[in-house]
């Protein structure tokens, strides 16, 4: 069951993200730019959406890879999931990042990331002397096996 997600074009060639298949699980998200942009290997830039959301209180709007981009071009987030807040009502951009060691271009209304929009839960962080305990206690990275 989806519900409304309000978006505001803030520049007149801005596209609306968009569900691509009905059991699209996050809207793409198209670069809202008037000419190319060259992101060379090992290099990065930050492009524009040219939207606003009103992301409703309680949840959050989370900015991921376009799998086509991430696996055969090497592009992806920079920051590796963008968090956009509830209370935020700026410019979506999204900061991308070339992987790869060939460069490659962003061409205006290209589709650069995908936004999914999930329900976050505040927590207070109260600080105490001891944890309880579980069965992996404090084993970290790959402590648990391949």
């Amino acid at each position: 069951m989806a519900f409304e997600i309000k978006i505001k074009k803030l520049r007149e060639k801005a596209v609306v993200p968009k569900i691509a298949t009905k059991g699209s699980a996050a809207a793409d998200l198209y670069a809202c730019i008037d000419e190319a942009v060259l992101i060379p290997a090992g290099g990065n830039a930050v492009i524009p959406t040219g939207i606003a959301a009103a992301i409703p209180e309680g949840y959050g709007a989370f900015i991921f890879a376009r799998s086509g981009l991430g696996i055969k071009h090497g592009i992806v987030p920079r920051n590796c999931v963008g968090v956009i807040d509830s209370d935020y009502r700026g410019e979506i951009c999204v900061g991308l990042v070339n992987l790869s060691d060939k460069e490659y271009t962003v061409l205006p209304n290209d589709r650069i990331a995908q936004m999914a929009i999930m329900p976050v839960m505040p927590a207070e962080y109260v600080l105490c002397d001891e944890l309880s305990d579980t069965e992996r206690g404090e084993g970290g990275f790959g402590s648990t096996g391949k």
